[in-house]
């Protein structure tokens, strides 16, 4: 696996960590949940479990992809490989989700999301390409 997917996965994996701080450690704070999500003040407490269950997936995202790129660098190249491509696969597709989800204005404006999703999205995907390639 060259360094260059690795560095792309690695960015994935650190993009993932920044979303699980955002979505379960600083949420309730209004320049997070109001200036990031858009997320009235009032709503917090209903939408709170959503966003601490959404935060802890991208937190175990990240730890895959971790994971994956400690077994290259510790001698287990396929253990490594398999979970670095695997969780960028599931990174690149929830970022599709998410890009179709603002596609429909499912939750916020049409439009909102676009940076969220291309962040969650490119860096992954950009690793998938160049490491099949």
């Amino acid at each position: 696996m060259s360094t260059l997917v690795q560095v792309l996965a690695g960015v994935a994996a650190l993009v993932h960590l920044v979303a699980f701080a955002w979505e379960t450690l600083l949420f309730r704070r209004p320049g997070v949940h109001r200036g990031i999500f858009r997320v009235r003040t009032e709503d917090v407490p209903a939408v709170l479990l959503w966003s601490v269950n959404q935060g802890c997936y991208n937190l175990f995202l990240a730890a895959g992809t971790v994971a994956g790129l400690v077994a290259l660098h510790t001698g287990d190249a396929t253990v490594g490989r398999t979970l670095v491509f695997y969780t960028c696969a599931f990174m690149a597709l929830a970022g599709l989700v998410l890009a179709v989800s603002d596609l429909f204005a499912l939750g916020r404006p049409r439009g909102s999301g676009w940076g969220g999703a291309l962040a969650q999205t490119a860096p992954p995907l950009a690793a998938l390409v160049i490491g099949v390639l």
